[in-house]
């Protein structure tokens, strides 16, 4: 259990790592956040005097150990901020589950190249997963759009950080679809020019 003084409050906060690895001081700070509901990018962590900036380090790396007291300096975003970072959460989690049906497109068409299933049923299979991926983009183009229409002032640092990662991920989700979609025309190609050779 660490100690945490944020102002004058007091609080005992307790770390673990990750997969059974050593605590990081961004574990701390992430569980600072989460009882100071001041965001990893507002605070400041001092121990004995010095401030803590390596994010990816151990905590022991500072001396930081079991019943220490660590100060955080920072402040809490306001209502306002607050709620347009739920909103972009949500846009985040629904990126995500979008992500993961994308996943599963891609692992079932490279099971399809692999012969999985019989020749004759691959082109329309191949259809389906092809309005599979285009859902899919529809949805990163939506969220995207919805992105679009959200207008941050330029203190709102948290969300503005965070619709920039969200944007870049969406970016990468996007160009994802287009590469599978093209490996779909290029699968649907080589079973019709198949099918030619087969009918000559």
């Amino acid at each position: 259990t660490r100690l945490l003084v944020s102002g004058t409050t007091k609080h005992n906060i307790e770390v673990r790592g990750r997969e059974s690895n050593e605590p990081l001081l961004n574990d701390l700070a992430e569980a600072i956040a989460q009882v100071t509901g001041v965001p990893l990018t507002s605070q400041k962590l001092i121990f004995k005097g010095k401030s803590l900036r390596e994010m990816e380090q151990p905590l022991s790396s500072f001396g930081v150990k079991q019943g220490c007291k660590v100060m955080m300096i920072g402040k809490r975003n306001s209502p306002e901020e607050e709620a347009e970072l739920r909103i972009l959460k949500d846009l985040e989690k629904s990126v995500d589950q979008t992500s993961k049906k994308l996943e599963k497109v891609d692992g079932e068409l490279t099971g399809l190249k692999n012969g999985f299933l019989a020749k004759h049923l691959q082109a329309e299979a191949l259809n389906r997963l092809d309005q599979r991926v285009k859902v899919a983009a529809e949805q990163f183009m939506k969220i995207l759009e919805q992105m679009d229409a959200m207008s941050l002032p330029e203190n709102f640092s948290d969300c503005r950080m965070k619709k920039k990662a969200l944007i870049k991920t969406v970016q990468a989700c996007l160009a994802q679809c287009d590469k599978i979609e093209a490996g779909i025309s290029d699968h649907l190609a080589k079973l019709q020019s198949k099918n030619l050779a087969l009918c000559e």
